[in-house]
């Protein structure tokens, strides 16, 4: 009976593959700033304190690390005027530091909180300053990082004139913080170009689904077989034939029964998808960030589902409260629908020991901030779950065809048992990740869930032995393959040790930064270094003295440029939104954009244009930006982040668009995805519709 492990087991290893999407318009950080004084005199000094809360798994960059190595500093810039001066540089306060394997060096940083304080000398009584932030901000958990700007405003200081003070000469000039290796001086009359900041509503739209479709389908799969695979535990499908004969032996005629099968699947759909509804009341749209990085909770889930997985391997059970059960299923014995309805819910408290872990898998893979998903993921699970128990009713001949209970219902609960325990160490890894503990970095966690994979392929050979097992002397021929499959993974997650990206597990793998020996990055580094050096020898396109394309490729990092020469060139556009600290950039460009299929159609289909929304290079007058709420963009890198967020609402990197000369898109945009087949399929329909127009 061992055969129906085989579809089971692949729906478990689906589960484990599953990862889903991007939010759009991230700001995972929030700021104030205070003075040390409220009352000051005249030619005294004071400090500017400025402070900045972060979200649970992100951190800032600080100020004070080499502005050349690679992340972007934080920088501070003050307006010039006469009742200030500035006296040394900003301060950052208790900022971490660390060696950065991506970007070979060190750098500061802060997680949680931050704080930088400025000294002044007041000048005058008439006191106002005015000062900028611009800064990165990025994720610990999958990398993602996000290029922002902040304003503050010092004029509530009460000054006390002092008579024996001479106003000072303006001899200030903007301050960038990147170690004063650069001084912005600021014209007095600013122009405004809004010609990046225009553009449709269409495109907006497009952007705000990114990704959603494909991820909600995802999910709903993995629902489905999640319903299915529950079917089939001890605890549920022994019910399947004693639920059915109580039906029928209850009913006057099979139109009866059939009814009464019928609203009792509807009552089971409704009591799951209920519950679903409860989760996304009490958790609310926040529940995504609070179960994805906050700590004490990936450790509850850590300890529930080792708990769990100890119940699958037989070392003890867990079952609903007796009391409850009795109370239930006493009221399941009147009739009509309510008697049904407590029919239904006795059977869902029978199975909560087998379900529950599945259950709270869906639950957990829900959390995306969305308040929708949760509930169809209970109705998807809960319909697929309550199928068979209908169409039993319906047709009782079906039960026939079933398969009799036996040990390999308990085999079945053991491998549930071995997928609960890796999974258990996935959410040990977000906390171990957010709380930088350091217990469980990637070769630690790739050689457990290599053991954990070791052992079970034994256990589909037989060689492992648990309390309620049935004896077999005989290995079925879908039990050796089983263990074959199970051996071969555990070979290939045993490459992830010394380095071996696994792509196909990248979402559940913690940073390939926290490996002992980082092969990955090493390729990527002489990867990346050659295409540097050979990169743009061919092309002089504006500003590719200094920015360059992996891969040899060819390409514009203007877009008015690049628009220009698709026009003359007649091909369609291809806009990489990028950043020089972008972790997730290059990895698209070093596992992606190298496959020899994407390459091909960069270079040939495509007029690629990277906008680099980190670059601090300051812009001509006349290409500078005012954004909806008053704001002056003068860097390119600002100007680049505006487009993105005005046009595409969407500000976080990697972010790839295609447009057609008219400016209008030709697939909806795509964000991270390492799936090489996925990104084809992007570049082929993009150019498609290009010919179709």
């Amino acid at each position: 009976m061992k055969k129906y492990l085989f579809f089971l087991y692949f729906g478990l290893l689906f589960i484990v593959a599953n990862h889903f999407a991007y939010s759009q318009v991230l700001k995972p950080i929030s700021w104030t700033s205070e003075t040390s004084k409220s009352e000051i005199k005249q030619g005294q000094t004071i400090d500017l304190i400025f402070k900045a809360k972060l979200q649970e798994s992100w951190y800032l960059y600080s100020t004070d690390f080499d502005p050349d190595l690679g992340p972007t500093v934080t920088v501070f810039t003050f307006k010039n005027n006469n009742s200030y001066q500035k006296v040394g540089k900003i301060k950052p306060i208790n900022s971490k530091k660390k060696y950065d394997e991506t970007w070979q060096g060190d750098i500061t940083y802060f997680t949680k909180t931050a704080e930088f304080r400025q000294t002044i000398k007041v000048l005058s009584t008439d006191l106002k300053i005015e000062v900028s932030a611009e800064y990165q901000v990025c994720s610990e958990i999958d990398g993602k990082c996000v290029l922002l700007d902040e304003s503050f405003v010092f004029d509530k200081i009460k000054v006390i004139p002092d008579e024996n003070a001479k106003e000072e000469p303006k001899n200030q000039t903007q301050d960038t913080v990147k170690q004063e290796l650069t001084e912005n001086k600021t014209p007095d009359s600013i122009s405004e170009n809004k010609e990046i900041a225009k553009k449709t509503e269409e495109i907006t739209q497009f952007s705000s689904d990114i990704n959603e479709d494909d991820s909600l389908l995802g999910f709903l799969l993995t629902a489905f077989i999640s319903g299915l695979f529950a079917i089939f535990t001890p605890c549920v499908f022994p019910m399947l034939p004693m639920t059915v004969s109580f039906f029928t032996s209850r009913s006057a005629s099979r139109s009866e029964a059939s009814f009464k099968g019928l609203m009792y699947g509807l009552s089971i759909v409704g009591i799951y998808t209920l519950f679903g509804f409860l989760v996304s009341v009490v958790f609310g749209a926040d529940a995504a960030n609070m179960i994805a990085t906050n700590w004490v909770l990936n450790v509850i889930f850590f300890i529930t589902f080792i708990a769990f997985a100890l119940s699958f391997f037989g070392m003890y059970e867990i079952v609903a409260p007796s009391g409850l059960l009795n109370k239930v299923d006493t009221l399941s014995d009147k009739g009509g629908w309510l008697g049904i309805f407590f029919m239904a819910l006795t059977l869902v408290l029978v199975s909560f020991s087998c379900t529950l872990p599945i259950v709270g898998s869906v639950l957990v893979m829900s959390a995306n901030g969305e308040f929708l998903k949760p509930i169809l993921g209970m109705l998807v699970f809960s319909a697929t779950f309550a199928l068979p128990f209908t169409l039993s009713a319906i047709f009782p001949s079906l039960l026939n065809n079933l398969p009799k209970s036996g040990g390999w219902l308990n085999s079945v609960k053991v491998v549930l048992g071995f997928v609960e325990l890796a999974l258990a160490f996935k959410f040990l890894s977000v906390a171990d990740q957010v709380e930088h503990w350091g217990i469980l970095d990637r070769h630690v966690y790739i050689a457990i869930w290599t053991a954990i994979a070791f052992c079970l392929g034994l256990y589909f050979l037989g060689k492992i032995r648990l309390p309620h097992d049935s004896p077999s002397e005989k290995i079925a021929v879908s039990s050796l393959l089983l263990a074959i499959l199970t051996f071969s993974f555990a070979l290939y997650l045993f490459t992830g040790m010394f380095g071996a990206p696994l792509k196909s597990l990248a979402g559940y793998l913690p940073p390939q930064s926290t490996n002992n020996f980082d092969l990955l990055a090493e390729i990527r580094k002489a990867s990346l270094g050659n295409a540097n050096e050979k990169a743009n020898t061919e092309n002089k396109a504006k500003y590719s003295d200094f920015l360059h394309l992996p891969h040899n490729l060819n390409g514009f990092f203007d877009y008015k440029e690049g628009l220009a020469y698709a026009k003359a060139n007649k091909k369609p556009i291809f806009i990489d939104f990028t950043g020089h600290g972008c972790v997730n950039c290059r990895e698209m460009e070093s596992s992606v954009w190298a496959d020899p299929e994407v390459l091909k159609r960069l270079k040939n289909d495509y007029v690629v244009i990277a906008l680099y929304i980190d670059e601090r290079l300051e812009l001509p007058e006349n290409e500078w930006v005012t954004t909806k709420e008053g704001k002056i963009k003068k860097t390119m890198g600002n100007i680049n982040a505006e487009f993105q967020v005005s046009r595409f609402n969407n500000n976080a990197q990697p972010f790839y668009v295609l447009l057609d000369h008219n400016e209008q898109l030709l697939a909806k945009p795509k964000a991270y995805d390492l799936k090489v087949q996925n990104f084809v399929e992007f570049l082929d329909a993009g150019l498609m519709e290009f010919k179709k127009r």
